[in-house]
């Protein structure tokens, strides 16, 4: 493989491509043995591969650059063309759930496989691909909004990341200072973000009703393959966050105001753990690199190997830019067996935090892809994916005495805690995004009232210092999830307590690595339950989970503080 700024891009051409499926297809359907059957069906996968890869790089490009015309272009080209290809897919489906040699291939490659194509049956229609190309181009302008923000602070232009970084000052008027212009940067655009979200859930509704269910939620829930579990369970789930993990985060909250001498904690307090300050990473962005280089050499042969393909090919974009897309995610590049990873490095621990989560992202993709029969088979559903990447930022807290030097302690204590008490928030996210699809005639003065009273539900000790805009409620725009990823924040929570119980295990002496890579080595061959039974951790869902974890949380939490001195 070249390095990722060599690939060469080329637009696929898609009628080409579609007749190549069709003969595949045919193939398949008049297939006389398993072996015919299964070459036509991977000839087809590999067609659909081919056309994910070329629209990754559009994508990766696009995201680097949101004022690069071209990848623009190609971005807006696969947000138009993908969904018409679902027809496609359905045929595809189709003919593998009739096939002769369904058991055969269900052996080889998993039931799960087949599971999701009885549900495209239900969720592809012609209808729903118009009001899929508009969902599409509506997450591309909304994407655009926030990457176009900026403002000088300090004598520098910050975006939204590079202001967060300011909210970690020792100075609390620097904090504060930082915090009311990064609020004003959200209340300017505002306007334009309630317009597009207006936008997004009426398109979403559309394709709900013309695909027949009752709600998007009943859809949703269905296009994640929620298969194990639903809309009552996650109630259950989050009442449970609140009843067991909300108090011990209040007296968390309650403890670091005390440390930093404050009679009370807002909200730009919450991210300084220590009034001389939080743990930073020592080094350039090259050094960060070249240290997680050595880190996951020395953790195990399989992150070694994987580390240094990463680095070797530039399949890493990290620093921020003017004009870049915000936040950080790990994408996938089928015919490489390629993971990518794109973040904001800000000069805080979450600079750590990407080398460790989206790498953990990465590493599964790239362990998976190399030991499955098919490509496609490397990704789970999301609630197994952040476990790869959650769980990695506990692996690799034996290694920050060299990102941290002799701060290592201080970052390990506020990694622990902040997993732990965003669990509240995540759960937040998805009671928020519950309302707005529950009540169609909701609008955004009804949105701001719903976020305050979530947030007041299971964040008690939230303060934004009397500013109007966030004590109002505006808070909720800034989780571009919400946008971009209906429905997937909960699996953040649910991910971490599994996090956590391998954590636990892995402090214990238990084979938490062992579990580790047999989670990775599945992929998305067997479900949600299967796959946590699989690898030997708990199920989130119930209550007698949630409660334990809360449990081993103050309780490792007062171990990690005594460590501090």
């Amino acid at each position: 493989m070249e390095k990722f700024n060599d690939l060469k891009y080329e637009r696929p051409d898609l009628g080409r491509s579609k007749k190549e499926f069709g003969r595949c297809l045919r193939r398949f359907k008049n297939a006389s043995s398993f072996e015919e059957a299964d070459a036509a069906f991977l000839g087809y996968q590999h067609l659909v591969e081919a056309l994910t890869t070329m629209g990754s790089v559009a994508y990766i490009r696009s995201t680097a650059n949101m004022k690069d015309e071209f990848y623009e272009k190609e971005r807006r080209f696969f947000d138009r063309e993908t969904p018409k290809l679902m027809l496609l897919m359905k045929k595809a489906g189709k003919a593998m759930l009739e096939s002769p040699f369904r058991p055969q291939l269900e052996r080889k490659y998993g039931e799960l496989m087949f599971k999701d194509a009885e549900n495209q049956m239900k969720l592809i229609k012609p209808s729903v691909i118009l009001p899929s190309i508009r969902e599409n181009n509506l997450g591309t302008e909304y994407s655009k909004t926030a990457a176009a923000c900026s403002v000088e602070f300090m004598g520098e232009k910050c975006n939204f990341y590079g202001l967060l970084r300011h909210m970690q000052s020792t100075d609390r008027a620097e904090r504060k200072a930082a915090f009311e212009a990064w609020a004003k940067l959200y209340e300017g655009i505002s306007p334009k973000l309630e317009e597009q979200y207006a936008k997004l859930v009426k398109t979403r509704r559309t394709i709900a009703k013309r695909l027949g269910f009752k709600s998007y939620i009943d859809y949703i829930y269905l296009a994640r393959s929620r298969y194990d579990y639903d809309q009552e369970k996650v109630a259950a789930f989050r009442e449970a966050v609140r009843t067991f993990i909300t108090p011990v985060c209040d007296r968390l909250y309650c403890e670091q105001a005390k440390r930093l001498g404050l009679e009370k904690l807002e909200w730009y307090d919450e991210s300084l753990r220590f009034p001389d300050g939080n743990a930073m990473p020592i080094g350039t962005p090259e050094e960060l690199i070249e240290k997680a280089r050595r880190m996951y050499e020395e953790m195990s042969p399989e992150t070694g190997e994987f580390f240094n393909f990463m680095a070797e090919h530039e399949l890493l974009d990290l620093v921020t830019r003017e004009n870049k897309h915000l936040g950080g995610y790990c994408t996938f590049l089928p015919d490489y067996k390629a993971p990518f990873i794109f973040s904001n490095f800000n000069g805080t621990s979450a600079d750590i935090d990407v080398l460790t989560h989206e790498a953990g992202h990465a590493f599964e993709a790239y362990y998976a892809s190399r030991r499955l029969p098919l490509t496609s088979l490397a990704g789970s559903t999301s609630e197994i994916n952040e476990i790869h990447s959650m769980a990695m930022e506990f692996f690799a807290h034996p290694w920050m005495e060299s990102f941290c030097g002799d701060k290592a302690d201080k970052y390990r204590y506020s990694h622990f805690i902040e997993s732990f008490t965003a669990i509240p928030y995540l759960v937040s996210v998805d009671e928020f995004q519950h309302r707005v699809y529950e009540e169609p005639g909701s609008g955004p003065a009804d949105w701001k009232r719903f976020w305050r009273e979530i947030e007041k539900k299971y964040m008690p000790w939230r303060s934004y210092d009397a500013n109007e805009f966030l004590e109002s409620g505006g808070f909720w725009m800034q989780k571009q999830h919400i946008f971009l990823y209906p429905f997937y924040y909960v699996d953040y929570a649910m991910a971490e307590l599994d996090a956590i119980a391998l954590y636990r295990r892995h402090i214990a002496g238990g084979e938490a690595w062992k579990s580790y890579l047999k989670l990775c080595s599945m992929g998305g061959m067997y479900g949600y339950f299967e796959t946590l039974g699989r690898a030997g951790l708990p199920n989130p869902l119930e209550p007698d989970t949630v409660r334990e974890i809360a449990a081993f949380a103050e309780a490792r939490a007062e171990e990690l503080q005594s460590r501090l001195g």
